[in-house]
């Protein structure tokens, strides 16, 4: 690369940023097509060393010339090539002599631009499968002959046609599972098969395959580059103006009050909200932390009843998350009027959020759940909001968080959702319920820890379950409240599996539950992964 990049092409709020300029020698761009793991991707391209990141198609060649990057990845998405306003771009991408990988979707679509043929299969492929590797190439190097790899299409290429394209792999019920150019002015890869999940055990070999055998990098990105680029982000756009940071206490928040205080010091205002939703003793801990560790200005706000009244009688999660993100606004309002100069609103959203609530980069993302700090709140609050870890992952924000400086005590803390316990009361929400989910929460957290698997898990709670069901107790017949444990394991947090806690661990916290728990007669372990299930039960 020859010249300068800006991040801020297609991000939606670097967009408005002031344009900053990228240390890196070195860029391979992600293409989302509406994929909901294209910036998934982009982690993968990263981990590798290898700077990355999405943007839409539309008006992607002019800023690819500019960019002049290593590489290209088309992402997969929902669409099919021939559907009414399916998500294309401009062929011309393919001529620019750069490498191009294309994924699921972008596989299909480049090899459709290049005239080969795309049609509905006759089997849906959904899930693993074991694909052939038939033709040696720089992608599959080093790669075993057989191989897992993780399917998710209806359509796929039946016949090459006249697209200078030639068959590297297949599986049993595709014939074109990988492909490439036979064209050396266009280096094109296509794989029908996602490896940028991890159910793809060999995805990260070919990622690296294609950054360093093909597209020639060397690796020189660090999450140290991402710190500075972020700071000199803020300081342009804040100017000499004051931002508020929503501050929850969790790993999110804290990295970016951090990451914040770095880039302006003292015009920092941390505001934190207490929405009577917390777990046991929330507050003092946030309190006690940024107030002693960081020095910051921090305000705390008790809105508690507030919360709780617009929640009563209100079932529904997603009226929960309205409910919550409108007092939420409300209550940042009255306190912004007593800070002086306040102009930015800092908030720790990262990708997953934004991703699972349909904000994708091609504008097409299902929307799976609302997030609270994702979506028009510059508007209703009267501040342009600054999210700078928007573009990351829990894992890469953790490293972001070593990189300032934080205490381990907080970067690996396990995270704790927007909405806090009303999302994990199903149902309706009442202070007895709260009550209820608090102390088996902290029972939990507490065996877990003795256990020495807090680090080993990536997010483990209780949930409060809308139904009761019937047992014994000493003598008596009782009709009590069920509490679902649930524990996962997860790098980026857009997949999961559950935990494999020992059985001894979960006898404990069963029994010290329902001895311990008033209410509480029945304890249930949740053995689901995401997908198809969310982390979050609402």
């Amino acid at each position: 690369m020859t010249g300068p990049i800006t991040q801020s092409t297609d991000a939606s709020p670097a967009a408005g940023r002031a344009a900053a300029t990228d240390p890196h020698t070195e860029v391979v761009p992600v293409i989302d097509f509406g994929s909901q793991t294209a910036q998934l991707i982009c982690r993968r391209l990263r981990e590798a060393g290898v700077f990355s990141v999405l943007m839409a198609p539309d008006g992607a060649l002019d800023k690819l010339r500019a960019m002049k990057p290593k590489g290209i990845v088309l992402s997969g998405g929902p669409a099919s090539v021939h559907a009414d306003g399916a998500p294309t771009m401009d062929a011309a991408i393919l001529d620019l002599g750069v490498p191009v990988l294309g994924i699921c979707y972008g596989m299909q679509l480049a090899a459709h631009l290049l005239g080969a043929r795309v049609r509905g299969s006759s089997k849906r492929e959904f899930g693993r499968a074991q694909v052939h590797v038939t033709t040696r190439d720089a992608m599959f190097d080093a790669i075993p002959d057989a191989t897992q790899v993780w399917m998710s299409h209806g359509d796929q290429i039946d016949h090459l046609a006249e697209a200078a394209l030639e068959p590297v792999a297949q599986t049993e019920t595709c014939d074109y599972a990988a492909v490439r150019s036979t064209d050396p002015a266009r280096p094109f890869f296509g794989v029908q098969f996602h490896p940028e999940v991890t159910h793809t055990p060999h995805g990260a070999d070919m990622f690296r395959n294609f950054l360093y055998e093909v597209c020639g990098c060397r690796g020189t990105w660090k999450m140290a580059d991402f710190a500075e680029v972020e700071c000199e982000r803020v300081r342009a756009l804040v100017g000499d103006q004051r931002v508020i940071c929503g501050l929850s206490g969790g790993v999110d928040s804290s990295v970016v009050a951090a990451l914040l205080h770095k880039a302006i010091g003292d015009r920092l205002t941390c505001v934190f909200v207490d929405n009577g939703l917390l777990r046991t003793k929330e507050r003092d801990l946030v309190e006690h932390t940024f107030r002693d560790h960081f020095h910051v200005d921090l305000r705390v706000v008790d809105a508690a009843t507030e919360f709780l009244g617009d929640l009563a009688g209100i079932s529904d999660p997603q009226e929960k998350r309205k409910r919550i993100g409108h007092r939420f606004i409300e209550v940042f309002k009255e306190a912004a009027e007593g800070i002086e100069d306040a102009s930015f609103l800092a908030q720790g959203t990262l990708y997953p959020d934004v991703i699972e609530s349909g904000h994708g980069h091609a504008g097409i993302s299902a929307n799976i759940k609302l997030h609270h700090n994702v979506g028009g709140l510059p508007e209703d609050l009267g501040f342009e909001l600054v999210e700078p870890l928007r573009e990351l992952f829990k894992d890469e924000a953790r490293r972001l968080g070593q990189v300032l400086g934080l205490p381990e005590s907080i970067i690996w803390r396990h995270p704790f959702p927007g909405p806090g316990l009303a999302v994990r009361v199903l149902g309706e929400i009442t202070e007895e319920k709260l009550t209820v989910l608090r102390a088996a929460d902290e029972i939990l957290l507490e065996e877990i820890v003795a256990a020495g698997l807090y680090r080993k898990t990536s997010q483990v709670f209780c949930v409060l379950l809308p139904v009761q069901s019937v047992g014994v107790m000493g003598d008596g017949r009782t009709y009590e409240s069920v509490v679902a444990v649930r524990a996962v394991e997860t790098q980026d947090f857009m997949t999961a599996d559950w935990s494999r806690i020992p059985y001894e661990v979960l006898a404990r916290v069963s029994s010290r539950i329902i001895n311990e728990v008033s209410g509480v007669n029945r304890v249930v372990y949740d053995i689901s992964s995401k997908p198809p299930a969310t982390i979050e039960w609402e």
